[in-house]
């Protein structure tokens, strides 16, 4: 017991000392300090009510359309150039999360998504054209190469994807799920692109002039003819 006080610093006051304090109550002028030293403290309930009441918005993201095909985790890369020197190329990783063919239920179009873990945010989407051809990444097992059309960002252009798994076994499920994917969309899908020519570039044929496009067109046909 000694050691352990020499070893141990004190607290604070005795347990004696503690409850002898305890017992000695101040009285106040009308001799009501006992009760009121006793008397439980009472506390506040507030209740606050917000100004504005938020409604749920619930937001859709098009999958609710579509069935789920195939899912696994992989890392994706894109080659592009370096944010230095432009005219050199590289591979820029992309992001990491869960690559998912998706197929409509209406339409049966499966299409490649990919979003990156936490921030959900799209880094491949692309419908799988059967004019698309997996390669194999500088002779490795567990990763592929590609060229598509893809609309993860505003800019849509062709882009060369690379996509690596944790090992050979989940790449060869890959492969294999790709090629149904390809297979199911013969004759639904013409080239690479992830949406219709039609949604991404509106046609400018048939567009009608305004009647101040018509005037100022025929203002210089007649400068013409007065010329001649």
């Amino acid at each position: 017991a000694t050691a352990a006080r020499a070893r141990y610093p004190s607290l604070g006051p005795s347990v004696r000392n503690m409850a002898e304090e305890d017992k000695k109550v101040e009285p106040d002028a009308e001799g009501e300090g006992e009760d009121n030293a006793l008397a439980p403290e009472e506390e506040a309930q507030v209740e606050f009510e917000p100004v504005v009441k938020l409604e749920e918005v619930k937001t859709q993201t098009m999958e609710e359309d579509e069935d789920v095909l195939f899912k696994m985790r992989a890392k994706l890369f894109r080659w592009e150039s370096d944010s230095w020197e432009k005219e050199v190329k590289l591979w820029k990783e992309r992001g990491t999360g869960d690559v998912r063919f998706l197929q409509h239920k209406e339409t049966k179009k499966v299409r490649l998504l990919m979003r990156r873990e936490k921030t959900m945010k799209i880094c491949a989407n692309f419908f799988v054209a059967p004019t698309i051809e997996l390669k194999v990444n500088a002779g490795s097992d567990r990763s592929w190469v590609w060229q598509c059309h893809d609309f993860s960002e505003e800019k849509t252009d062709v882009t060369i994807l690379a996509i690596r798994f944790a090992n050979s076994e989940n790449a060869q499920k890959f492969k294999e799920e790709f090629e149904k994917a390809k297979k199911a969309n013969e004759g639904k899908i013409d080239d690479g692109a992830s949406i219709e020519k039609s949604k991404a570039e509106p046609e400018e044929k048939g567009k009608e002039d305004s009647p101040k496009e018509e005037a100022a067109k025929e203002e210089a046909a007649k400068k013409e003819e007065d010329a001649q």
